[in-house]
């Protein structure tokens, strides 16, 4: 029996000979089956457990080599190198507790021991990042969490726990690739995996793929019956996605006060969506122009871009109320943003059309000064001249005091310079088409107010203004 044990011994020394090698060698995969080996032989031998424990962290298999590890100081609580690896293991695990008591016993059996101290501080410092994390968290100070994660992380690599903390804190900062990459190598690892499950749907959730997102909760319910995070998460995104097409559908049949609540309704339920938030603000938008409340249009569009800076349709939506409202500049403004993200011909004519009314409205607004609408017909055009030159004629004004006299003067050569260039369809359509008038010698200032009068009124003589008591005035033609 004794030979038999001694031989048994002697092969599973060679079994460890021959891991060491190839451990040296950088072979763990076959440094471990070598060890394993050893340990089948002789399962009571301390030193084989804690060489297949470091072959297995080599191996990035913290958790089976935690296992190795606990037995070794199970065989031998005075194995000092067995207390290191077993909190090395806690600590890469993220279970910095339990790592500084195994390096905390690690040091009452060796108080000198370099590797120990340091582990301790390391675990220790792992505690104080998840504490800030937390706190941070609650702020909803995602940054800072994140860098919290990243420093834990250094230590600790095969955290699931602080790699989901991570990619939630990712995803709520907008960096939805980055969450997707951290929750997609844990579920390749553990696709059961309920926080990487609902941390895949957050993302989709807040990039506005919401049928996507509510598959991955529902997985991750089903994981995990209980996980509230998932729980909440889900019934927002039914919820939003139902006002949402509810709202759309009001809108395509025409009900427009019913969108608008509906669209109202789907802001209030998750502050958090942004990408949704904004296009339910340009829809709302949208519903504003439909209902002619240009500012409030305006207003909803630019809440949408405030909350996507890249949303090409809400910068369109509020050009065009801005165009409706005759503010060019911002218009302008709106449509060169849009030009330089996308160089279509469609946003670049928009543009000039833009320009081009932005040019118009810097000069004197003849229809404005004549107060007749854009389309006025020649007759229309003809009774609001006589009407305003009558009214502004000086004449009419000679008892007044200097300063009306001048003011009235002015008025009544705009008014006689708009009559000019409206009553004369050549000089009419390069002013409505934004072109200088003086470009072909027209200069306005060249023309002579009371010439266009006498001719319309039917030449020198034709009228006269007389008093019909204090402050009135009529004329009558000769």
């Amino acid at each position: 029996m004794w030979k038999l044990l001694r031989g048994r011994s002697r092969e599973a020394e060679s079994f460890k000979e021959q891991g060491n090698a190839y451990y040296a060698k950088k072979d763990y995969n076959e440094a471990y089956n070598y060890y394993t080996k050893a340990i089948d032989m002789c399962p009571k031998n301390v030193s084989y457990y804690g060489n297949r424990a470091a072959t297995l962290m080599m191996l990035g298999k913290f958790r089976e080599a935690l296992g190795d590890a606990q037995q070794s100081v199970r065989l031998d609580d005075s194995f000092v190198r067995g207390h290191l690896r077993e909190g090395k293991c806690h600590l890469s695990l993220g279970n910095a507790m339990a790592a500084c008591r195994s390096f905390q016993r690690a040091l009452e059996l060796d108080h000198k021991n370099a590797q120990a101290q340091q582990e301790f501080k390391n675990a220790n410092a792992v505690i104080e990042y998840e504490k800030i994390a937390e706190t941070d968290f609650e702020k909803r100070d995602f940054r800072k969490v994140v860098f919290c994660m990243d420093r834990a992380l250094e230590f600790a690599p095969a955290c699931h726990r602080f790699k989901i903390l991570k990619a939630e804190c990712l995803a709520m900062l907008g960096r939805y690739p980055e969450a997707q990459s951290v929750a997609s190598d844990i579920l390749r690892m553990d696709s059961t995996n309920a926080d990487a499950l609902y941390v895949r749907g957050l993302c989709l959730y807040y990039e506005d793929c919401i049928e996507k997102a509510v598959q991955f909760f529902v997985q991750a319910l089903r994981m995990a019956p209980d996980h509230e995070k998932a729980c909440i998460a889900c019934r927002n995104a039914k919820a939003l996605k139902a006002k949402k097409e509810d709202g759309n559908k009001a809108f395509k049949e025409g009900n427009y006060k019913l969108a608008y609540e509906l669209y109202t309704e789907a802001l209030g339920i998750d502050p958090n969506n942004i990408k949704t938030n904004a296009k339910l603000f340009c829809n709302r938008g949208t519903v504003n122009s439909k209902l002619r409340k240009l500012d409030d249009a305006i207003e909803d569009c630019t809440s949408a871009v405030k909350l996507d800076a890249t949303y090409i349709k809400a910068y369109l939506r509020r050009a065009q109320c801005y165009m409706d409202t005759e503010q060019y500049e911002e218009a302008v403004r709106d449509y060169e943003k849009v030009y330089q993200t996308e160089k279509t011909k469609e946003h670049k004519q928009l543009l000039k059309n833009a320009q081009l009314e932005l040019k118009k409205s810097k000069r004197k607004d003849y229809y404005k000064i004549l107060g007749v609408d854009k389309n006025a017909s020649e007759d229309e055009i003809k009774k609001a001249y006589r009407k305003r030159a009558l009214m502004h004629h000086p004449d009419r004004h000679s008892g007044a005091s200097a300063e009306v006299q001048k003011e009235e003067e002015k008025k009544f050569k705009e008014v006689g310079e708009a009559f000019t260039i409206l009553s004369d369809p050549k000089k009419k359509t390069r002013y409505d088409s934004g072109q200088d008038l003086d470009e072909e010698g027209m200069n306005m200032g060249d023309f002579d107010a009371n010439n266009i009068f006498k001719a319309f009124f039917g030449g020198p003589g034709g009228f006269s203004f007389e008093a019909s008591g204090p402050g009135n005035f009529f004329f009558q033609f000769g």
